[in-house]
């Protein structure tokens, strides 16, 4: 099967978060089953060059139809670690991709509407005609529309998988995206039962657009599918996805172990595996070191993350002091878009400088990251909202237990040490379900009480945690099944 993913990122070489992870791993997991697989992205001004191998100009002059005129651009072809990457670079005067950052700016939509355009009229220019094209998010959400609308009768035969990482950002915009894609015909596209948005009146809605248009639809884990289609999960998209039941599911996000891997990990100061577990505190002690944190018997608990009102931050917060006061350290890695959030830790690292048992990074840092998961007994997750929650399945392979909020994907993948319904040898961390400080506290004093209490269960545990498999071979096969089901429809 040939494939081509359509996306707005891919680690490592242009990554702002899971998304990056999740098209670098699936991508590399098609092709081990056997299936050819090409990337298509915005050729950003900061991508991470370093990782890519042979860049080189592959179409020297792709004029994309905008606004009644065109718009010349280049595309590049690189391998991103074995993956085949085809970046699109357009050279005019509103610098789409000429920036310091991939996403945060007021021209997003018209940016992301663009490069759908441009992915679209490469394939169709340069003859690539994949069995299914695989978009991701609102920023690719146009790619069926213009398929079906503008591109079917040059490609009449190709099939779109959509995914949805993210409902809260659906790319809502008015109908000059009609007219800049030379789609046209507002009061067609307006329609509710095509782009128009249920809430906000004459609003494009890109994601719904991804959703009706495309063949089949998925987001990133089966119970977040059904907080998306039943609850406030979807954003106001839930009716769209209960008329387009038939082809909507959940499919899990697997972790890409030949990065997240304690068995291999070059960022870690010994390797080590469920079958010998002791190199997992050579890393507590480096990342002690490396963070001038004080040598104590006393667990680590971090927390690795955007900074931003989806991932709890106030329950952050108040996990930071509520360890601190239980005699535990705590470690903090991330950085989010909004200044005030942003703000506020930087103001708690400045006040918690001379604290020898915390350390706050507003930041982000691959390598450090790496050794946080390493070094950390417990990783604490109190999400709002969280569709699959990568961070706390790649803390499970480190060894690191996840103290989680009971939403999204983590329903699917932690499993509460005392209370799942679970066999014991499944159970791999600690849930909690209510947004306050209070149910945060529970979770980790059930922790805490048994790290100090009961060190040979607290061990157990982490062997669980770190046999749990998570990665891609089970949602590999998942995508290979949703696609033949759409080839073959």
């Amino acid at each position: 099967m040939y494939v081509v993913m359509v996306a707005s990122e891919c680690a490592p070489v242009a990554k702002a978060g899971g998304l990056g992870d999740v098209i670098f791993g699936l991508s590399r997991e098609l092709e081990i089953r056997g299936h050819e697989v090409e990337i298509v992205l915005p050729k950003y001004a900061g991508m991470r060059h370093e990782d890519v191998w042979g860049l080189t100009i592959d179409y020297h002059d792709l004029w994309v139809p905008w606004h009644g005129d065109a718009v010349h651009c280049s595309v590049w072809f690189g391998y991103v670690h074995g993956r085949k990457c085809f970046f699109i670079e357009p050279h005019s005067d509103e610098g789409f991709f000429d920036r310091e950052l991939m996403y945060g700016y007021a021209d997003d939509v018209d940016r992301f509407t663009f490069f759908s355009k441009a992915a679209m009229e490469y394939l169709y220019k340069v003859g690539k005609r994949p069995d299914v094209i695989h978009c991701h998010d609102w920023q690719t959400g146009l790619v069926p529309v213009l398929l079906y609308e503008q591109y079917g009768h040059v490609m009449p035969d190709q099939r779109v998988c959509y995914t949805i990482h993210n409902f809260r950002h659906q790319g809502l915009t008015g109908p000059k995206e009609l007219w800049s894609t030379q789609l046209g015909r507002p009061d067609y596209f307006l329609d509710r039962v095509r782009l128009g948005d249920d809430h906000s009146f004459q609003a494009v809605n890109l994601m719904k657009g991804g959703v009706v248009y495309s063949n089949f639809t998925t987001t990133v884990s089966p119970n977040h599918a059904d907080e998306a289609r039943y609850g406030d999960g979807g954003d106001g998209l839930g009716p769209t996805l209960s008329t387009h039941q038939a082809k909507f599911g959940g499919v899990l996000n697997g972790v890409d172990y030949d990065t997240w891997n304690p068995e291999i990990d070059p960022f870690i100061p010994e390797r080590y595996s469920a079958e010998w577990i002791d190199g997992k505190y050579a890393a507590k002690r480096r990342l002690r070191e490396r963070l001038w944190m004080r040598d104590t018997y006393s667990p680590i608990v971090a927390y690795v993350g955007r900074l931003d009102t989806q991932k709890g931050v106030h329950l952050v917060h108040h996990a930071l002091f509520y360890a601190l006061e239980k005699g535990a350290q705590f470690v903090l890695l991330g950085d989010g878009l909004d200044k005030e959030i942003n703000g506020h830790f930087r103001h708690l690292k400045h006040y918690l400088n001379d604290n020898p048992d915390c350390h706050l990074e507003v930041g982000y840092s691959e390598e450090l990251s790496h050794l946080i998961y390493a070094g950390a007994d417990m990783l604490v997750v109190p999400s709002m909202f969280e569709p699959c929650g990568l961070t706390p399945m790649i803390a499970m392979r480190y060894g690191t237990i996840p103290v989680v909020r009971g939403v999204g994907g983590m329903v699917d993948t932690v499993f509460d040490r005392d209370f799942s319904d679970r066999p014991d040898w499944q159970r791999n961390g600690y849930v909690f379900h209510q947004a306050d400080n209070a149910a945060v506290e529970s979770a980790l004093e059930r922790a805490f009480g048994l790290w100090y209490d009961h060190p040979g269960e607290f061990r157990q545990l982490m062997l669980n945690a770190m046999r749990s498999d998570y990665s891609w071979a089970r949602p590999g096969q998942d995508y290979v099944n949703i696609y033949d089901h759409i080839r073959h429809k």
